[in-house]
This record gives structure tokens, sequence and C-alpha cells, in this order.
């Protein structure tokens, strides 16, 4: 008979004590330490190696490329690298109801591959209900099966020996080996592991789907998304059609690419040129308004910033920012009123970014500090402007990276001027556009207006 034992587990980071403290001594965070009942058990793997490892010269190891399968979603490959790499295993978080299960269901069925997809929150009818809505997409090797049990879903997974697997979610996974409820940090932990170890072993990539919490962080241990090898994070605003795919941690591939999705009802609609649908075209020219000339990855996109400057009517003026940080646009005023002589301080300055996306690139400054100005003197910014440079505390433009991608992005679109920084290595040829350099703000102030 197995030894059982008592542990106690902070639900926020997963740290392990042998007897409750009202502090995590790790995380610093109260009351989270929870008291789980667990079972040690000698766990017997098949298809481990037997033979002896020996230390080698890393100049002696030979490098393999890894396989990939390519998705029918250009935008997935796009974040993940290149595709899927055989026995990776991801996680995807996102709110709920941003279109997590909606992704990945899609997947299985256009994919033409054998595919398992594992459910522990829906039944098979209500999977198949959402699959029906999805008319272009019919894959007959695609297998449902709702089960919550990791020993059963592995056991069912070495029988149908599948080419990809979804899980959804890990959150409702439970192991027969710990006796605490599903959810819990060990339960998660534990479940991870075993099919990590299973993805691994029969090289078979797997998805896995992950709650978040009300911080957004994905829940359950840290560790989880040390274990795993792509951690994707779905996000965006419910309000708004656009989702966008981001990825947080990649071993096989860069973390700087996003994939952008549209929600329609027939699922999610890859945006090949987001640039043309973030862009709203005026009957008539109006103040506040400027075009950013932005970077995700290698992908440039053109996005509209929208400003409000306006008297503040109570005591105290009020700063507020929709997909950009609110720190930034305070530093951002606070260097126009300084070093640009711009009285804000007793103005009320709303920012926000249409679409519901939400970007952190070094380029916003300028279209930012642009759309401030032409509300602020309320004149209307030409519709063919387009800005792209990054603002220090001195009040001088400093040059972005990857600007010539960004002038043939704007040039591809049809603008006709796009302001940069003065420093900016701009490689010598004939541009379709017009390239305005600017040094510090007040330059640009005179160059604009």
């Amino acid at each position: 008979m197995a030894k059982v034992k008592t542990a106690y587990f902070c639900q926020n980071c997963g740290s392990q004590y042998n007897q409750w403290h009202g502090q995590c001594k790790n995380c610093n965070a109260w009351n989270t330490l929870v008291e789980e009942i667990v079972e040690k058990t000698t766990k017997n793997y098949a298809g481990g190696t037997g033979h002896r490892q020996h230390i080698i010269n890393i100049i002696d190891v030979e490098a393999d490329a890894e396989q990939r399968i390519k998705t029918p979603s250009e935008e997935l490959n796009r974040v993940l690298g290149g595709g899927i790499v055989l026995g990776s295993v991801t996680l995807i978080g996102g709110e709920p109801g941003i279109g997590k299960s909606t992704l990945l269901l899609q997947l299985a069925l256009k994919m033409k591959k054998k595919i398992l997809y594992v459910s522990g929150e829906e039944s098979a009818s209500q999977i198949k209900m959402r699959a029906d809505r999805l008319a272009d997409a019919k894959n007959p090797n695609c297998f449902l099966y709702t089960e919550t049990s990791v020993e059963k879903i592995i056991s069912e997974a070495r029988k149908l020996q599948p080419d990809f697997i979804i899980i959804d979610s890990i959150q409702t996974l439970h192991t027969q080996m710990i006796e605490s409820s599903p959810g819990t940090v060990s339960q998660i932990r534990e479940c991870s592991g075993d099919i990590i170890k299973f993805a691994k072993e029969y090289s078979i990539p797997v998805f896995l789907v992950g709650h978040i919490t009300k911080d957004g962080q994905i829940a359950g241990p840290k560790v989880l998304e040390h274990m795993v090898d792509v951690v994707l994070n779905f996000d965006g605003d419910r309000n708004h059609l656009f989702r966008l795919l981001r990825a947080t941690k990649n071993r096989f591939g860069s973390t700087a690419e996003i994939g952008i999705y549209e929600m329609v009802t027939a699922g999610l609609k890859e945006i090949k040129n987001p640039s043309e649908i973030l862009i709203t075209k005026k009957e008539e020219d109006l103040s506040g308004s400027a075009v950013a000339v932005t970077l995700e990855g290698n992908r440039p996109m053109l996005l509209e910033i929208q400003a409000l400057v306006s008297t503040a009517v109570y005591g105290t003026p009020q700063r507020s920012s929709t997909g950009f940080d609110a720190k930034r646009l305070n530093m951002l005023l606070a260097v126009l009123e300084k070093r640009a002589g711009f009285q804000l301080g007793a103005k009320d300055v709303f920012l926000n970014i249409t679409g519901g996306i939400k970007t952190d690139d070094p380029a916003l400054d300028l279209p930012v500090v642009a759309a401030i100005l032409s509300s602020s003197e309320d004149i209307a910014l030409p519709e063919l402007d387009c800005f792209a440079g990054e603002i220090g505390l001195s009040g001088e433009i400093r040059p972005v990276t990857k600007v010539e991608q960004r002038i043939l992005e704007a040039e591809k679109l049809g603008y006709e001027r796009i302001f940069i920084s003065k420093l900016s290595k701009v490689p010598k040829r004939d541009y379709g556009i017009k390239i305005v350099s600017v040094s510090k703000i007040e330059d640009f102030h005179a160059k604009l207006f």
C-alpha cells in the first residue's frame, strides 16, 4: 500500500509545505495554502530508454531540423514559427468566450490528419453543434472523447495513435495518483507531466487549453508554463470582432509574431491584411486622429490612434487610455509640457487605439503625440499622413527598428507622407511616399502644422 500523506500547496505559485502557513514564503501571497492529500506511488512509463547516457561535446552533437506540421491557419503557423513541431506541447490561454475552443475545433476539422479532441467541459453533442456552424470545415478523421481521467485519455490515445491531440481543458483533468479535486495545483502539475511525457514518447503534438485568473494569468502553478514548449495567449475585446494570438514562450520560434482573427458567425476568420480593416475611412476631416505604422514581429501594421483633449470639468484632470500604456501616456504629456511648452496639465486627455488592439511598440509615441496635438489645437491632420517614432525624455525623436518595412507598408496602402526620426537609417532608393525627417518635438510640430 502506498504511503498517503498530507501536504499544503500554494494555489498562487504551487509551492509545497509540510504544515499550514498564513503567508506563502515564495510569492508572499496570503491565505493561499490549501491542504491536499498526496498519494506517492511509483509510476512505470513504457518506452523509457534503458541505456546509460554519457557526457558528449556539443560539437559532436548532430542537430536534426525539427519536423513541423503545417496547419491550414497561416496566422497560427506564423505565431508558432512555421508550424507545429512533432512531440511539442502547446498551452493556449484566454478569457472565457474569447474563442479558444472554437480556434482549436476549427483547426481539428480543417487538418487532414487523425485528430483526437478530448473535452472535459462539453459533451459530444455540444461539440457537434459547434462543429456544424463551421460549414467549410469537415474532417472524417476527427475523433471526440469526453473524459477527464488522464489515465484513460492516455490509454485511448495509445490505441488510436492520432497525429494530433487537443485537450480542453487542463484544469478539468485529474489523475488517480492524487486525491485532491481537479483544478488544484497538484492535479494540474501531475496531469500536465503525464501528458508531456506521453507526447515526447510518441512524438505526438498536444494542444492544452488553459483557464486564466482574474489577473489575466494562466490558472494553476507557474511551473506549468515552464513545462510546456509553447505558451500562446488568445486575447481581444469581446465587444470587438478582432482576436489576437501571441506567443509568450516559444522554444521553436520567435515570440514577437502575432496572429489576427475576426470572430464571425461561422467561426474565426483569418485577417490577411489587418491594416486595411483597422483604418476607418472618414467622410470628413476630424481632429484628434493619427495613423501609426507599427511592427509586430516581422509584420508591419497600420493602426488608428484617437485622442481627445478637453478642459477638465472636475478638479483633477483625467488621463485614460485604451490599448496604450497609461504610464507611457503620462510620460509623453510631461515631455510635451516641459520640452515643447504645451499647457496640458489642466486638461483631460483620453486616448484610444481603434479595433480593440493592444500593442507596446515604441513607434506609437509619435502618432500618439500627433493625435494629442491635433485634438488640442482642433486641427485635423492630413488623411494620408502616418507616423513612426519613439520620443525620449528630452523631447528628441528616436529611430525605431525596421523602418524600411514600415515605409514600404505605408507606401503600399497609398499614404503620401510618413514622419520618422532624422536619425533613422533609411536605404537610399526611390520611394513612392514622401519621408519627413524630424529631430525634436518642436521641429515635428512646425512641420506637421
